[in-house]
């Protein structure tokens, strides 16, 4: 059984995607890469399909369906890993940190890169700053006040976590608020390391970097969420 499965979603990533999958390939052994590909308009999956990496690489091309949470979904059941994990495609930066992270499962459930913990930030300009702390707060409030960065999404598991949590894929990364949310109500341990999140890049134009309307709206319906989330079922 492969130790590492890495998830990576993506959309028009071509100018990320090559330097994301080689330093997954670098810094984190007996690794399988799972990508889902949503009909990418640019010369995305023609990268992907030219990468020689040591580890393994699958990639879903999706030409009808579109979105973040069912992406995720997706690659998540193509995996096989005893730990699972997703990065933005766009901050292959941070994957040095998988290392360090996948250690810590030795005493924790799920690691979550964090960047409200000692020894972290955010570099984003000032809007997008103020609003995720706003909207995290939110989770705080409504959910569980121990965890400190909702949004984040960066993080790696093991697989048992699974077994006794549903993911409910719809929406953006909101449904990575629920998710988390319900981790740590099954009482599993969530570590949070720290990161610093850099300045947007000014050129990009993925799936997980939206115009500052889009930011907004994304906000409001992660608000709601948030809300079913605390009343909903498990």
């Amino acid at each position: 059984m492969i130790k590492n499965s890495i998830l990576l979603c993506t959309f028009n990533e071509s100018k990320y995607i090559k330097d994301t999958v080689t330093n997954l390939d670098k810094f984190i052994s007996d690794l399988e890469i799972i990508i889902v590909d949503d009909n990418s308009s640019d010369n995305t999956v023609e990268i992907i399909k030219n990468i020689k990496i040591n580890s393994k690489l699958v990639l879903i091309e999706r030409k009808k369906l579109r979105g973040l949470a069912s992406a995720f979904e997706r690659a998540l059941i193509e995996s096989s890993g005893e730990n699972v994990g997703w990065i933005d495609t766009n901050m292959g930066e941070l994957v040095e940190k998988f290392p360090g992270m996948i250690k810590e499962l030795n005493n924790s459930d799920l690691v979550l890169l964090s960047r409200y913990v000692e020894g972290a930030s955010d570099e984003r300009d000032f809007i997008r700053v103020f609003c995720s702390k706003l909207i995290n707060i939110f989770c705080r409030i409504i959910l569980d006040s121990s965890i400190r960065d909702y949004t984040s999404s960066i993080f790696i598991m093991k697989r048992k976590v699974l077994n006794e949590t549903t993911i409910i894929p719809y929406g953006h990364g909101d449904f990575f608020i629920e998710f988390l949310y319900r981790v740590s109500k099954q009482s599993f341990k969530i570590k949070e390391m720290p990161y610093i999140q850099s300045r947007d890049d000014a050129d990009a134009s993925t799936n997980t970097s939206p115009n500052l309307p889009s930011f907004f709206i994304l906000g409001f319906f992660y608000c709601v969420r948030v809300i079913i989330t605390r009343f909903r079922k498990f």
